[in-house]
């Protein structure tokens, strides 16, 4: 692991991060475990959110960050772009949602205003997008979690060590063609065919705070980001890690 350039130190407060597509905050209560005090900032209504929270396009509100100089106020930035652009993944999902219509790809201009700070940061992405660098790709079986969500992250001026991947335990739960499977893992996405109940859901991902369907199936379990956010914060001397 290489080490990242250190922010600025203020004894005794935690180092502040900023949660770009925030949604219910999955990510953002991860990087919260790990040692950080979280803003977020989503362009929906986010009444769930269970930090601070400024809701509005999320590349306009960075820019304004940059412009002003307030984005030093931060030492790390996380951001979840949209991903039903260009993501096989999503295509059935979208239409039997009655989402269809055209996506913008915003992954491109996330990383340019990102690049812009000067600041370290990950860029989340499902499989099936290859706009992103694969520096990190994480799985809910490396962390005893009842989804495999598999997700894929760029890491954008620090580097960390690929954990091996577990092999799985079995199927996800649910209907394929017409046939049900059994399995330790449910389906963190959609309705239907045998997907799993709200509770289920939130037993499975490791979140509590939120019993809305569509923020479950879009949010990161928060033990991914817990794990990126411990190994930055171990990486930088300069921050304590929470106990």
């Amino acid at each position: 692991m290489t080490q990242p350039t250190p922010a600025r130190r203020v004894r005794g407060h935690r180092p502040r991060l900023l949660d770009l597509f925030s949604c219910a905050g999955g990510a953002g209560k991860g990087f919260e475990d790990a040692g950080f005090e979280v803003d977020g900032c989503d362009t929906a209504d986010r009444p769930n959110y269970p930090f601070p929270y400024h809701r509005g396009d999320a590349l306009a509100y960075l820019a304004h960050l940059i412009e002003s100089g307030e984005i030093r106020r931060y030492a790390f930035i996380h951001a979840s772009p949209p991903c039903q652009d260009k993501c096989a993944l999503t295509v059935g999902t979208n239409r039997s949602q009655g989402w269809g219509g055209a996506h913008v790809d915003l992954v491109p201009p996330t990383r340019v205003l990102l690049e812009r700070t000067g600041l370290p940061y990950t860029i989340e992405q499902p499989n099936g997008r290859a706009e992103i660098r694969k520096d990190l790709t994480l799985c809910g079986e490396m962390f005893g979690l009842g989804v495999i969500r598999h997700r894929n992250f760029e890491l954008g001026g620090w580097t960390i060590e690929q954990p091996p991947h577990r092999p799985h335990r079995g199927r996800v739960r649910g209907y394929r063609h017409g046939r049900f499977y059994d399995g330790p893992y449910v389906a963190a996405y959609g309705n239907g065919g045998g997907k799993p109940t709200v509770a289920e859901l939130q037993t499975a991902m490791g979140i509590t705070w939120t019993d809305v369907r569509e923020e479950l199936t879009e949010a990161i379990p928060p033990a991914y980001t817990e794990f990126i956010g411990r190994a930055y914060l171990a990486a930088t001397s300069t921050w304590e890690v929470a106990a």
